[in-house]
This record gives C-alpha cells, sequence and structure tokens, in this order.
C-alpha cells in the first residue's frame, strides 16, 4: 500500500452512527452504496425469522438483537437515507413448496417500490428450471440461496437448468455457502466450499456473490474468487465486533482482500443485524485497505454487477 493511500485511509474517518454515513460516502466521492445483501420477506416470514433471532441465545449461544424491527416501508426509508439506492429484497425458502410463492411475492414488491431490484429464490424441486426462466424474462435482478438453511446441496441435480440460466443471463447469485455463523445442531454437510467447487466446475460462467466472505472457510472461498473469474465475495458482518468473536478475518487474509479488490462487493444482512448500519462501514474501514479499496467495494463493483445483468 502507498504512502499516499495510507494518508488518505487515516485523514478520512469512519462513521460511528448511521446519521454520519452520508458525510462519509460524500468524503469518499460516492453517491451511495451498492449492498448486494439486504433481506426483505412476506411479512409473516419476517416475523418468522425474527421470532428465531428473539431466541438467538439458543441457537448462537450469544444474543443477537434485530436492529432495524420495523415495517417495510420504515426499512426502505431508512436504505434510502444510508444511500441504498437499488434495494436487494433477498429471501429463501426452508422447505419444499416455498419458492413459487416466494418469488412472486418478490415480483410483487419490486413493482409495488421503484428502488427495489426483481429478485428470486432457488430449491432444489421439479419446475425449478421453468420459474426461473420466467423469472429472467421478467427482468430478475439478483437472486439468493442459502446451502444451510435450505438445506441442499449447491450442484443438486434439480438446480442444473437454473444454473445454466442464470450464468447465461449473468444474474449475480447471493450464496450462503461458509459453515458460519454457526449454529447448534444445524446440519452444514452440505456447506463448504467443496459443493460450490463441484457447482463451477460444471458452471464456471456463474455470477456468485459468496456471502459473509464465506466464513469461516475464507480462504477456501478465496481460492474460489482467485480460480473463477465471475466469483465475488461479499462483506456481511465480516469484520464486524460482534462476529469477530466467533469467525474473525485473519489479519493475513487483508492482503487477499486487496488483491481481490475488484472482486469484494458490499454486503450487510440488513436489517437482521445486532448492531447499527454503520458499523458494518467502520469494520471495512479499519482494515486500513485504502479509499480506491472502500470506493471499489462500497460502490463500483456491486453497481459493475447489476450492470452487467441489464445488458446481458
Amino acid at each position: 500500500m502507498s504512502a499516499s493511500r495510507t494518508r488518505q485511509a487515516d485523514d478520512l474517518l469512519p462513521p460511528r452512527t448511521d446519521a454520519d454515513v452520508p458525510a462519509y460516502l460524500d468524503a469518499l466521492g460516492l453517491p451511495g452504496l451498492a449492498d448486494l445483501h439486504v433481506h426483505f420477506h412476506p411479512d409473516r416470514l419476517t416475523q418468522a425469522i425474527w421470532a428465531y433471532f428473539d431466541r438467538a441465545e439458543e441457537h448462537y449461544g450469544t444474543p443477537w438483537p434485530i436492529h432495524y424491527r420495523a415495517s417495510a416501508q420504515e426499512r426502505l426509508a431508512t436504505l434510502a437515507r444510508l444511500g441504498v439506492h437499488q434495494v436487494p429484497a433477498l429471501t429463501y425458502a426452508h422447505k419444499p413448496g416455498m419458492v413459487a410463492d416466494l418469488n412472486a411475492w418478490c415480483a410483487d414488491f419490486a413493482a409495488a417500490h421503484p428502488q427495489v431490484l426483481r429478485c428470486a429464490t432457488l430449491y432444489p424441486e421439479p419446475g425449478m428450471t421453468e420459474q426461473i426462466q420466467e423469472a429472467v424474462d421478467d427482468g430478475l435482478a439478483l437472486v439468493k440461496v442459502h446451502v444451510t438453511v435450505s438445506d441442499l446441496a449447491p450442484d443438486d441435480d434439480l438446480l442444473g437448468g437454473s444454473w445454466e440460466l442464470l450464468a447465461r443471463a449473468r444474474v449475480p447469485v447471493v450464496i450462503h455457502a461458509g459453515t458460519g455463523p454457526q449454529v447448534r445442531g444445524r446440519d452444514v454437510s452440505k456447506a463448504g466450499p467443496e459443493g460450490v467447487g463441484r457447482l463451477l466446475a460444471t458452471h464456471p460462467d456463474l455470477t456468485l456473490v459468496i456471502a459473509h466472505l464465506g466464513m469461516p472457510e475464507y480462504d477456501e472461498f478465496a481460492d474460489l474468487a482467485e480460480r473463477y473469474p465471475r466469483v465475488h465475495l461479499d462483506t456481511t458482518m465480516a469484520g464486524t465486533d460482534f462476529m469477530e468473536r466467533s469467525a474473525p478475518v485473519p489479519p493475513r487474509f487483508l492482503g487477499r482482500l486487496q488483491e481481490l479488490r475488484s472482486r469484494v462487493v458490499l454486503g450487510s444482512d440488513f436489517p437482521n443485524i445486532p448492531y447499527p448500519y454503520a458499523h458494518q462501514l467502520e469494520a471495512l474501514h479499519r482494515w486500513g485497505l485504502g479509499q480506491e479499496w472502500l470506493q471499489d467495494v462500497l460502490w463500483h463493483n456491486g453497481r459493475r454487477l447489476l450492470a452487467e445483468r441489464a445488458v446481458a
């Protein structure tokens, strides 16, 4: 890292509160944030997810208070104030038979809110290829897959046609495939870099965004990003005080993130985070990777991925 870049980073103060974020972005010369990991669900599912986090000590061994427990309209307004102008509405299924309704809800939610991206999810069941084709034809911008919650193998044969369509359309897929955050008693045998590696060996042109930097298998997922040019890593919860207690990012790994600068994108997990949104930006800032790295990660890389889908 150059001395000039280090001085620039030292001169820029990280945001401590959400109210500080607009000034922070202005100092970086950015018009906003390209956050690719934001959740919106149908209200009943939202309430069920929040109830799960209310029992976080049972599941994770530590409290996990939802910082942004508010209505969908209030959450959209919060994101607008923070500078997230294109809002993912990522959702996922935890059992068969959910995907059709979830994807229909995603389409309706995006149609009702111009700032919301048309999103969808996958599940290994018959008819999935046809559902994804319909979503692609309808302007699909982003897909979310949660390997552990959905208990699916990324290379399941029932998903093969969907992966082929998404690769061809260059639709980014945010995939939670790491074995963390650790949940007591959860089977994570289908998670980890091996299944994603098998998927990419068959579909090397997939635009995958590995959630949470792949925590805790940081290096193994970075290996995949280095091997496959359309694999990206998102920053969701990485480096925050909350997550450093259980899945710390090794200091030596920061050098890899510097080298992978064009392949790292912002993720937050809003609204299901136990701290203010600004703390995610503060965590990235204190890694000391410089303003150019922050500019690319917070804005340019995510915008590029979405734009590539738009012209595919």
